[in-house]
């Protein structure tokens, strides 16, 4: 006679709440997504029943995402369209996006941050999205607090432990190599860059022009000013003027200091690119330059759609290893850069007096 099949008996909510060592009420309350739950207990449920593939009805999964700001204006640019992305894939996954801004001091012990209310609750919001730039701290808070989230990898600030978090990350370093590469392809040699490199973004960027000044045996000319945006190419450019230093291009480190490149070299009553040609980097602002600016493209929206599924995926799984994806730049060749004629790239020091 055959013996009868073993029956499996079914995961019950009782073995997810022995597995996360809470309490049956515990795993009700999350499964209605109340909160009156830790984020930290919350975390321990969703994970205990992502083990034993326990459905807790799709209602302990909040399907909010939390998209911060982190100590950058509103208006950027940048982050403004890495936002649209985010807000794109959210609504094409039934997934709500709500939209934080908050400043704090990434030299603050992570003890002593004040995160938005909001995320302070575990009902609402599972998982986060973490753009404008970004320090240790924060990234220490939100694990302790037992919040999934995704970092923009370019933009934090001071040494962190990459490997442990998820992110998404643009190839800045190969970017600046090939926009300097392509100055050099036109005959300039006289290529100056302007950053601050105190900044991760402009110090990888001013090591993919190193990378190509060297390996076109080029001297390296950098001007590293302390300030941002405009002031910085501005400032900066200024600064290479009155020093009479040789100069027939700058790789600005990103289109904001750019567009102050382009007002100092206005203002001393130089052409470009007839004098001096100028590339950017981000590619936000430079079809409204005039002449349109030579810039790095950034896949921004992908950036947004991309971090915003690294977070969607962590909702649905949060047992799922830290992953870090990397999207390539484009060289967008504009109107802002000439090739030079043999004897033009020549030692020669730049036309400008009384600055």
């Amino acid at each position: 006679m055959a013996k009868k099949a073993k029956r499996t008996r079914k995961t019950r909510i009782e073995d997810v709440a022995n597995a996360a060592g809470v309490s049956l009420a515990t795993v009700s309350r999350v499964t209605t997504g109340s909160d009156r739950v830790s984020s930290e207990l919350r975390a321990r449920v969703l994970k205990a029943a992502s083990e034993l593939n326990f459905e807790l009805n799709g209602k302990g999964k909040a399907k909010i995402v939390a998209f911060i700001l982190a100590n950058r204006d509103v208006f950027n640019p940048f982050h403004a369209a890495v936002l649209v992305g985010a807000e794109a894939y959210c609504a094409s996954r039934d997934c709500g996006l709500l939209f934080l801004s908050m400043h704090y001091g990434n030299n603050v012990p992570w003890q002593n941050l004040h995160l938005p209310a909001i995320l302070e609750r575990s009902g609402p919001i599972g998982a986060a999205i973490l753009a404008g730039k970004n320090s240790q701290n924060l990234l220490d808070l939100l694990t302790h607090k037992g919040i999934s989230f995704v970092v923009l990898g370019n933009n934090v600030v001071g040494d962190w432990r990459q490997s442990e978090y998820s992110a998404l990350n643009f190839d800045d370093i190969e970017g600046a190599y090939d926009v300097t590469r392509y100055l050099q392809s036109l005959g300039h040699r006289y290529i100056w860059y302007v950053g601050n490199c105190q900044m991760p973004w402009f110090e990888r960027r001013y090591e993919g022009y190193c990378r190509a000044m060297r390996e076109a045996g080029l001297p390296l000319l950098l001007n590293d000013f302390e300030s941002e945006g405009e002031d910085l190419g501005y400032l900066a450019t200024k600064s290479i003027f009155k020093s009479g230093a040789s100069v027939t291009a700058i790789c600005a480190g990103d289109d904001m200091a750019a567009r102050g490149v382009y007002k100092a070299i206005h203002e001393a009553g130089l052409n470009i690119p007839r004098d001096i040609s100028v590339v950017g980097f981000n590619d936000t602002e430079a079809a409204l330059l005039n002449p349109p600016l030579t810039s790095v493209r950034v896949f921004t929206e992908q950036i947004g759609r991309g971090m915003a599924a690294l977070a969607f995926e962590r909702i649905m799984r949060p047992d799922l290893k830290p992953e870090v994806v990397t999207i390539p730049t484009q060289l967008v060749r504009r109107e802002s850069c000439r090739p030079l004629l043999q004897a033009e790239a020549a030692p020669l020091e730049t036309r400008v007096t009384g600055i």
